[in-house]
């Protein structure tokens, strides 16, 4: 398959969340999603277990049943404390613009779900421990092996991006798509597409690593 070519430096600082610049109109071959798991499934993981599992989905209805189900989350979303419109309220000027930039995003995505080329459910055995260390620990596997999956994509011309927000009707969701939901956790749903254009740039970082990092002891 072909690839851009990015330098790990470019790879790392320009793999962001793509949502207005999905090609809708244009399909993802299933061999170039193939190709982009065999990175996910060598990332490390917990205990050396590899107890992941990706549930690819194309058919198109039941990414429109996912898109509803999303679309009944987005809505809940809007209406809570915390989302993204509520912390562009408080913001300084220049934060509350990226807010506000970052709130469209999402609502064209949340409207055009639909749409979506391709979507990837990566999901864990079991249902995930409500201890923070259990839930942790369970979560270190699948989160990079699904980080590599996004890289290779963005190397080859796909944007993705890692949203949650049908996880609050999860139960209908392993429903629609066959997945033993007291048997298997789903984590997250990874929206694939071709971009339109490769030209995306490293993301502003109030302050950088030094504005929230700590050495030797909390300050």
């Amino acid at each position: 398959m072909t690839t851009l070519g990015l330098s790990t430096h470019d790879l790392l600082t320009t793999t962001r969340a793509v949502r207005k610049r999905l090609d809708f109109d244009r399909p993802v071959d299933d061999d170039l999603i193939r190709e982009c798991l065999e990175y996910a499934v060598q990332a490390p993981t917990g205990s050396n277990s590899q107890g992941w599992r990706f549930l690819v989905v194309t058919d198109e209805e039941k990414k429109a049943g996912l898109a509803d189900l999303y679309r009944r989350g987005w809505d809940r979303y809007t209406t809570m404390a915390g989302n993204v419109g509520h912390v562009a309220e408080s913001a300084p000027d220049q934060r509350a613009a990226q807010q506000l930039r970052v709130l469209g995003s999402a609502s064209y995505l949340a409207e055009n779900m639909h749409r979506v080329p391709a979507m990837l459910i990566p999901c864990l055995p079991g249902r995930i421990d409500s201890s923070t260390m259990g839930a942790t620990s369970t979560l270190a596997s699948i989160i990079p092996s699904t980080w590599s999956f996004m890289l290779a994509a963005r190397e080859r011309g796909l944007g993705t991006c890692w949203t949650t927000i049908h996880l609050m009707f999860e139960q209908e969701a392993s429903e629609l798509l066959g997945i033993p939901y007291e048997s298997f956790s789903q984590v997250a749903l990874i929206t694939i597409g071709h971009t339109i254009g490769t030209d995306f740039k490293p993301a502003v970082r109030d302050g950088g690593a030094a504005a929230v990092t700590s050495w030797n002891e909390w300050s």
